[in-house]
Formats: structure tokens, sequence, C-alpha cells
């Protein structure tokens, strides 16, 4: 049997304090003659290290061809040379022959091979640097009321102490959204760091021109002069170089996942409910980070004294037809806004409004389709009055669709198309819609309204304002006065003629 390695260290160690070889095997449980055996082979425990090959080199014939094709091109893997062998000698080099070709391409490149790109380690100071980039909620499909939510996750994250906080972000990557990130983060950490690094901001300049690209810049240049932070950028295709941040993705999303399932459900009731459940997993971050959070706030400085632009505006005119198009999208504003001049603030979710330096309203944000198709977002209330004036503008109406407020609507309108005239289809449809402006019951209309014709019933105009209709409200039960006499006057007259 041979001596393990305790054995081994053993008798070396008697043999070295001076025991005799006898001894020293008798110590350690061996017998002398391996005793004899370790003292020749200098302690080495196990096989002897060999410098020859045991087997025959299959490749002994071709590898000098191979060192070139590696030489010439090192990075050519094992699986491609061996293909190229099998072509130019069929059947020579079976594919059992591929692990032993991975071992032999290995050692080359260990020995004659480029340099490999070094990572150099940094030690991040507090209040220094910042980091920001976009990340993807794989392997969990996220729904809104039962609808799946395509998205992003915005992070931003403290080098030094670990702070992040993650935003929900719409529209994909786009300075709009890295803008509304950062200003939510910094406003939210309460302080400045004094650098803030983000990727090269390719996909904010994905589809724009030269001009476009020199304004995102600009205005990215801007935001960060507000802040007094100074922006950096890693190299193209370098996303290690993020690594204070790339890393903590994965940690954050396995987070994100793990309370997901502690929930019970990846459904949630609106976006913003989506966006505090992001919230509560970040503050849990930031909780087990507490100690180095606080350390590194006394490193960052103060907050300006109002937030930095985090939109992008645009100007529009409002067309005849009451709506102006944007980014492929048209949207609908009241009609007395038409031909007027109208300033948007554009977030990554919605759209503000402004005339001159008054806002007026905020719209929901859409975007073209996968294809690019163009999308409507049309308010029936914006047009109705005027759609009530010529209802029969409605059958060749170009956007009709969107117009109508749901499904229920839409599934009307061609209910009606199909029993009535035009004329009388258009008219019921466009009073009703009047209705629902008036009386804010959009919904509750088309749900009762769908159901009567699913029933067979075909209710009028008259009996959807009967049952839907705002009833006269009774006249509030005033005190009665009691009423005087006439009578009384005729003192009150004398009184004065005598006086």
């Amino acid at each position: 049997m041979a001596a393990t390695k305790q054995q081994v260290k053993v008798f070396m160690d008697e043999r070295a304090s001076g025991k005799s070889q006898v001894a020293a095997a008798a110590k350690a449980g061996i017998s002398e003659r391996t005793g004899r055996r370790i003292e020749q082979e200098g302690g080495v425990v196990g096989r002897k290290p060999r410098h020859w090959r045991t087997r025959r080199d299959p490749f002994e014939t071709v590898w000098d061809e191979i060192a070139k094709r590696l030489a010439t091109e090192p990075s050519l893997d094992a699986l491609t040379l061996l293909e190229w062998l099998q072509e130019r000698y069929p059947e020579a080099y079976p594919d059992q022959l591929l692990r032993t070709l991975q071992r032999r391409v290995k050692s080359w490149r260990a020995q004659h091979g480029p340099d490999k790109e070094v990572m150099f380690p940094q030690t991040h100071q507090p209040g220094q640097r910042a980091l920001s980039d976009f990340t993807q909620l794989k392997d969990v499909v996220i729904t809104i009321g039962g609808v799946v939510l395509v998205h992003l996750l915005y992070h931003f994250r403290l080098a030094f102490s670990g702070w992040c906080h993650a935003r929900v972000v719409l529209g994909g990557e786009s300075f709009t959204a890295l803008a509304e990130g950062l200003t939510d983060s910094l406003e939210r950490l309460g302080g400045v760091p004094a650098e803030h690094r983000t990727d090269s901001l390719s996909a904010a300049y994905r589809n724009l021109d030269r001009q476009a690209q020199e304004d995102v810049t600009e205005r990215y240049q801007e935001l960060c002069r507000h802040y007094g932070i100074e922006p950096s950028r890693n190299n193209r295709g370098r996303g290690h170089e993020n690594g204070a941040i790339e890393s903590p993705h994965g940690h954050l999303k396995r987070r994100i996942r793990q309370r997901l399932a502690l929930r019970g459900s990846s459904d949630f009731d609106s976006i913003e409910a989506y966006q505090a459940f992001i919230d509560s997993v970040t503050a849990g971050i930031n909780k087990r980070n507490a100690k180095r959070i606080r350390a590194e706030r006394e490193h960052l400085a103060a907050l300006p004294f109002r937030p930095g632009v985090n939109y992008t505006e645009v100007i529009v005119r409002v067309t005849t037809s009451s709506t102006f198009s944007l980014r492929r999208v048209l949207y609908s504003v009241p009609a007395r806004l038409i031909n007027e001049r109208l300033r948007i603030h554009l977030y990554d979710d919605r759209l503000i409004v402004h005339h001159g330096a008054v806002e007026l309203m905020t719209l929901k944000r859409l975007r073209p389709g996968p294809d690019g198709a163009r999308v409507r977002n049309i308010d029936y209330r914006h047009v109705i009055g005027w759609l009530a004036r010529k209802p029969r503008a409605l059958a060749g109406l170009a956007f009709r669709d969107e117009l109508l407020p749901d499904a229920n609507w839409r599934a009307i309108y061609q209910q009606l198309r199909a029993e009535l005239t035009l004329d009388e289809a258009c008219k019921r449809v466009v009073g009703a819609l009047k209705l629902a402006a008036d009386q804010d019951q959009s919904r509750s209309i088309g749900t009762w309204w769908w159901a009567a014709l699913a029933a067979g019933d075909n209710p009028t105009l008259i009996e959807l304002q009967d049952r839907f209709g705002t009833k006269p409200r009774p006249l509030a039960n005033l005190p009665v006065a009691a009423q005087h006499l006439l009578a009384s006057y005729d003192g009150l007259i004398r009184e004065a003629c005598h006086g």
C-alpha cells in the first residue's frame, strides 16, 4: 500500500529531526523500504511527473498545418479546425478526437497565442462615482391587469456604498429615459456624487441623424452641468468597464424574482403599483447597505435648488381635425386648440402639453407598433361637441375605431350599421357618445348597451338618455316663512305721513 501524504510528512519530519530511517518509518507507520524510497524521491507523494507521451499523437502529421492556421487566425476554435481536417482528410479524424484537439489548441494558445484582455480591479472612494444602465428582466413575465408589460429597468447605483434605485422604463433606452432615471435617483438620494458613468449611449442615438445625436449629447452635458456632476462613458462594447453596475444587475433581478415568488403573482393593478413594488425591492437592498450609505452621504455634494430638465421639448401645431402628430403617433386635444402651437414636454410615459407658459393637460404616451406602424391616441371628449353637430362624419372618420371608447362601443357601432340606416346608426352612436361625455359614463353605457343588443334589444337614444341622463334634483326643503297681512302696510304708511 502506498504511503499517504500524512505518513510521508511524518517520516520526513522525523528524519529532519535526526531519527534513523527505521525509527522514522516506525513513527510514520510505514516499512523501512517505503521510507527509503520516499527519501530517494525527495518526499514526493504519488506518481513521478513524466515528460513523455504514453500513446501516439493523432495530430502529429498535421499539427504544423494547424499551427499555421492558428498563427494566422488565433480565434479559430478546435471544432472548426477538426471540421477543416475532416474535409481535407476524410475518415482520418473522427469526432472522438475533438477533446484531444481542444487540449492541443488550448496548450498552443497558452504558449503562442495573443495576450488576453487584462481586468484592473478598482478601489472606489465614497462620493466619487455613480453608474447608470438599462437592463431587462428576463425569465419573468410582468402583467398589468393581465396584459403583458414590455419594459426595461433603469438601474442607478453608487459604486462605493451600493445605494441603488430602479425605475420602470416603457419606451426602451433613450435620452429621456436616462434623464428621468438620473434626476429621480439623485433627488431620492439627496446628494450628488462627483462622477456619473454610463455606457456609450448608443441606444439613445439609435435612428438619430448626426444633428440629433449632437443635440442629445448637448442636453446630457447640460443636465450634468446642472447637477455639477462629471459625465463619463465606458468604451463601446466594453460592458465590463461598468462592472460596478453590470454585476449588481444580476443581484437586483434575482431579488425581484425572489420577491415575486414570495408575492405569488407577477400581475399588478397598474404600472404605479409595479413601480412601488420595485421601490420596495431597492429599499431592501439599501437597508442592508445602510452603514456604508450613511458614510457615503457625507461625501456627496448638495442638490441644486430645483431638479434638472429630464424631458425632451417639442413644438407641434394642432390640425383642423383637433390632432397633432409626434413620433409617429397621432394625439387628440380639445377643439379649442385648433391651429395653436403647443409646447410638449416629452417624458418616457407621458406628454405634458403647454400653451405658452400654461400647462394644459397630460396625455399618455404611445409608441409606434413593432413594424413602425403609426398608432393613435384619440379621446372622443375632445371633439364630441362638433361631432354631435355632424354625426354623419363618424362613418368615414379616419380614426373612428380609436375615437370609440372601447371594444364594446366598436361592436355596438358595427351592430347598428347592420340593423339601421347609416345616418340613423351614426346619429345614435354620436348621441350616446355626447351623453357619455356629459355624464362621464362611457364604460357603463357601453357595457349595458352591448349587453342589451346581445339580448336582442335595440335601445333608442331616448331610452339611453332616460337610463343614464341626469334626473332633475328635487328642490331643497326650505324653511316656510309666515306671510304677513297686506293691511299691515297701512299702519306703516300712516306713521310715515304723521312723522
